[in-house]
C-alpha cells in the first residue's frame, strides 16, 4: 500500500528516511489542499511523486557510498538487531527498553554500527538498513 509521509517539520534527514523506507511521497502539513489532492491521485495511480529538487535537497542526508550497501559488513548479532530498531525509527531508550540493555550500551552499539557502516549518523544506518532489506 503506497503511503505518503506528511510532517511539520522540513527536516531533510526525515524526509531522506521516509524515502528509504518507500514512502511514495512528502508533504509539509501546511501544504495547500490542491497540492494534496494532486499528490493522492499520483500515489493511488502508482506514479512517483518524488521531483528531482526534492531528492537533491535530500542527498546529504541519504548519501551512503554506494560501495557500502553491495558489500557485506560484519555486524554482530546485537549490532544487527540495534540497527533493525534504529531503522525501524526507534529512539535509543527505546531499543534499550525493547532488547533489556542499558541505554548506555545502545549507545555504543550505535556508534560501533556507524563506525562499521562507515557513515555519519543513524539516518543513514537506517538508509543502509532498508537497502540490505534487514527491516
Amino acid at each position: 500500500m503506497p503511503v505518503i509521509f506528511f510532517s511539520a517539520i522540513d527536516n531533510p534527514n526525515y524526509v531522506a528516511r521516509g524515502l528509504a523506507l518507500g514512502a511514495a511521497g512528502f508533504l509539509l502539513k501546511h501544504e495547500e489542499r490542491a497540492k494534496w489532492l494532486n499528490m493522492i491521485r499520483k500515489v493511488a495511480a502508482g506514479e512517483s511523486t518524488w521531483s528531482r529538487e526534492e531528492l537533491r535537497r535530500i542527498t546529504g542526508a541519504a548519501s551512503i557510498p554506494r560501495q557500502s550497501s553491495d558489500i557485506d559488513i560484519p555486524l554482530t548479532y546485537r549490532e544487527g538487531e540495534v540497527v533493525r530498531l534504529l531503522a525501524a525509527g526507534l529512539t535509543n531508550r527505546e531499543i534499550s527498553q525493547q532488547l533489556e540493555i542499558s541505554y548506555e550500551s545502545v549507545k555504543e552499539h550505535v556508534q560501533h554500527i556507524l563506525r562499521k557502516l562507515g557513515v555519519v549518523d543513524r539516518t543513514q544506518a537506517a538508509i543502509w538498513a532498508v537497502r540490505k532489506k534487514l527491516v
